[in-house]
């Protein structure tokens, strides 16, 4: 399935969603039907009629679509660098929105300290509206991501609003996928 292509699917089984854009947990019961709007990074957005409106998945409740897990095994011999953590987190998306959160300027701040255990990843990021439910959500989804990294002990990701974000922050990739 392309990320942008609408697919019907029913849950193979009882699964937990995040309701979009409010980001509250609920469970979606084996046989519900559904339409994949969004298959992008390791989350999966879902059209639920019987339950009005959005609703995403994680990568690893694939299964409950009748889809397999994407995470594709990570390089473990490779020392963490800013690039590396950069690249995983143009594999978070805003489930409304199919640009990542590198290419729509949400992501003000990326720091990296090397310890002799591990590392410590800082990112400052925003969303782009305040009010938006799916925060939390999206931040989890960057620092876990993050810290799956190979050397990666800790990430530490906030959510934070100065400056406000403004559609002049997104990259020229991400107008282009936007049609701006």
């Amino acid at each position: 399935m392309s990320a942008s292509s609408y697919e019907e699917t029913e849950f193979k089984r009882d699964c937990q969603a995040v309701r979009i854009p409010f980001g509250d947990t609920v469970l979606v019961p084996a046989g519900t039907g559904a339409v994949i709007t969004q298959s992008l990074g390791d989350t999966y957005t879902l059209q639920i009629p019987t339950m009005g409106g959005l609703y995403r998945i994680a990568d690893a409740d694939a299964d409950a679509i009748g889809k397999q897990p994407r995470q594709a095994p990570k390089d473990l011999d490779r020392e963490v660098d800013e690039q590396m953590v950069w690249d995983e987190l143009k594999n978070v998306y805003d489930p409304e929105i199919p640009v990542n959160i590198v290419d729509l300027g949400l992501v003000y701040d990326l720091r990296l300290e090397k310890g002799d255990a591990g590392s410590r990843v800082f990112v400052a990021m925003t969303l782009t509206a305040q009010g938006c439910g799916m925060g939390p959500s999206i931040a989890m989804d960057a620092r876990r991501r993050i810290e799956s990294l190979p050397g990666v002990d800790e990430a530490d990701v906030q959510v934070v609003w100065d400056p406000p974000w403004n559609p002049q922050m997104i990259s020229p990739e991400g107008r282009e996928k936007l049609g701006m």
